[in-house]
């Protein structure tokens, strides 16, 4: 009975850790978007960061570590909260700070995949 109850236990934690490790961090989830959106220079350091062309925050350095991973999975690990941020920054980007926003889609997305795919999301969402 002892050695069910210890598999048991055992498998409890790894699903546990498994489904942790497949979401990211929800530890910046409460970071103002819009404070740092309406900043110019706030907005320019953190660009600075994904470029690689200045310091990073400690939530700079979590975006840029997640950053390839959340494109390439289509945000898949990503929690609603972060969906939202995504879109209102990837908005924010592409209308305001277009010159920026081509800078980070060339870095980050060379072939456009994940460019056109958020564009299908995008013109999906707003024909709903």
């Amino acid at each position: 009975m002892k050695l069910i109850s210890a598999v048991i236990f055992c498998a409890f934690v790894v699903q546990v850790v498994l489904s942790a490790d497949n979401k990211y961090t929800t530890k910046y989830d409460n970071v103002d978007v819009d404070k740092i959106l309406n900043n110019d220079r706030v907005l320019t350091n953190y660009i600075k960061c994904l470029m690689d062309e200045g310091p990073c925050t400690s939530e700079g350095r979590e975006l840029k570590k997640t950053l390839p991973d959340a494109l390439a999975s289509g945000c898949t690990k990503c929690n609603q909260k972060q969906k939202e941020t995504a879109e209102k920054v990837i908005g924010h980007l592409s209308q305001k700070r277009s010159r920026d926003w081509e800078r980070l889609t060339k870095k980050y997305d060379p072939e456009g995949q994940y460019k056109k795919r958020y564009d299908e999301h995008v013109g999906a969402s707003r024909s709903a």
